[in-house]
């Protein structure tokens, strides 16, 4: 158990005090739930507007599937926001519209807002979290999450509260924020593994503070023991899954930072980054020191969360590439904090407040900007490709996927559609008449290709991702030679992020 003594000093001096008219303040969980339908606004604003990309498609369609298939796709290849996927196996129960469905995520989000502002009073004061929670509800980087049928805004509150709950645990180590720790901890690692990494940031800020009670271990122990399901599908996986991602660069990081400080710009950047600045400063020279004094070691936790997951990810992808700046979402609190210490540290309440509404006011640049482009992917355009294609099919048509998941979203976009009646039939990937988890993985063999060319009379086809640094892959190149020697004619259509060729 902490000892009184260290208790008293970490909870004591700190550098930001809670003055008098906050103390008193009444009305501070009154603001965060007008922030809350603030956000609400912002969330399901243009929620159905853009189509869903690959990953969304993914989504519901692993939801889809039976429960043997279930079991198997998340053991084979994507376990990682598997909390997300029975969830969402609920959810698609009472609607599946891409409205409903991506709805799912803003409730995370919405619930994010108490939680932030919980946790910068038990940091700081009432005032910093509420500028904390005032900034999220603007966040570009947290709408655009809000706004999409994956896991990430579920990650988000969940890490956030793994970290409340570890804060709520220091301060009083009873066995009810220790079940709160443990839980939230584990929940968060289910809805995306790097949630690991923060809580691996808790680990070493427990370090810094220089005790380690014998409660504490045991929430580490527990927490390991209840994740360690994700240990062992990564070593029966292996990188696979991840083979996709590329060596970060100095360009990579630059974009995440400016992304997650608001899609603003150099501007709102460098405001953000002077904020976190003016909050460090104080502490500056204690920072790399063991401290029991909450004036500094809450900062180091802070800082902790915020650079430790990425740091030690762009390590390893020196050898092994592994980051995505999606995954490292979760640190987007932290850095909300800091930019709030940082905007609290103005003398005055009104140069606070001054000082909030520009952040503010770039910040709502940054999200009406990314109402209209997206700003950290190119989004396919499944919804324009799967029209098109059930608009255009005949009797007798077939479909191969150049990526057999390309399948997922447009069998969603197709159990939309009135028109599909006689939609191509999938000739690959296909292994029966209901999806299978195989479905999900490869791409057409040039075997398959071989036996498929001239057997049908009309073949759809749809490319993505098929360009490599030296022209068309292997599946195209295989695909252009078979297929244009067997068909008389081709006809094209090109969508964002997609082709779609008709072979007849």
């Amino acid at each position: 158990m902490l000892k009184m003594q260290a208790n008293a000093e970490l909870t004591s001096a700190p550098e930001i005090a809670d003055n008098p008219q906050d103390s008193r303040f009444p009305f501070g969980w009154l603001l965060v739930a007008l922030l809350a339908v603030i956000a609400a606004a912002l969330r399901f604003h243009a929620l159905a507007v853009k189509s869903f990309w690959l990953d969304e498609g993914v989504s519901v369609e692993i939801a889809r599937l039976d429960w043997y298939n279930f079991a198997r796709i998340l053991w084979r290849r994507e376990a990682n926001m598997a909390l997300y996927y029975l969830l969402l196996r609920g959810w698609l129960k009472f609607g599946d519209t891409e409205f409903f469905v991506r709805s799912l995520s803003i409730l995370p989000a919405l619930a994010m807002l108490p939680v932030l502002y919980w946790l910068g009073r038990k940091l700081f004061d009432r005032r910093t979290g509420l500028i904390a929670a005032a900034l999220f509800t603007v966040n570009a980087y947290s709408i655009r999450y809000s706004q999409e049928a994956r896991s990430y805004s579920l990650y988000i509150l969940l890490a956030t509260a793994s970290c409340a709950a570890f804060i709520a645990f220091l301060d009083s180590p009873i066995r009810r924020n220790r079940f709160l720790h443990v839980a939230a901890s584990v929940l968060a690692v289910y809805a995306h593994f790097y949630a690991a990494l923060i809580v691996a940031a808790q680990w070493v800020s427990a370090r810094i503070l220089g005790s380690r009670p014998e409660q504490l271990r045991r929430n580490w122990i527990w927490i390991a023991v209840l994740s360690s399901p994700v240990l062992v599908f990564a070593a029966a996986t292996g990188v696979g899954p991840l083979a996709w991602i590329e060596r970060p660069g100095l360009k990579t990081l630059y974009k995440y930072y400016d992304h997650m400080a608001g899609n603003g710009g150099p501007i709102l950047l460098c405001v953000t980054l002077l904020c976190c600045l003016a909050a460090l400063a104080p502490v500056a020279t204690g920072l790399l020191q063991k401290s029991r004094s909450r004036g500094v070691w809450r900062f180091q936790f802070l800082l902790a969360w915020l650079l430790l997951p990425v740091l030690s990810v762009v390590a390893v992808s020196l050898a092994r590439p592994m980051f995505v700046a999606r995954y490292f979402v979760a640190c987007l609190p932290a850095f909300l904090l800091l930019v709030a210490a940082g905007l609290r540290r103005l003398p005055q309440t009104w140069m606070q407040v001054a000082a909030l509404i520009v952040v503010i006011a770039f910040s709502a640049r940054g999200a009406r900007s990314y109402y209209h482009q997206d700003f950290d992917l190119g989004r396919d355009d499944w919804r324009g490709a799967t029209s098109f294609i059930v608009s255009h099919s005949q009797p007798g048509d077939v479909i191969i996927f150049h990526l057999a998941i390309g399948r997922m979203p447009y069998e969603y976009y197709k159990s939309l559609s009135p028109q599909a009646v006689n939609t191509p039939m999938v000739v690959f990937p296909s292994r029966g008449a209901s999806m299978d988890y195989r479905d999900f993985i490869g791409k057409p063999s040039v075997e398959f290709l071989k036996d498929a060319a001239g057997k049908y009379s009309r073949v759809w086809v749809v490319l993505k991702d098929n360009q490599t640094r030296g022209g068309p892959d292997q599946t195209t190149r295989a695909l252009d030679q078979l297929f244009r020697t067997s068909y008389a004619h081709v006809d094209t259509a090109d969508f964002a992020g997609l082709e779609v060729r008709i072979y007849y």
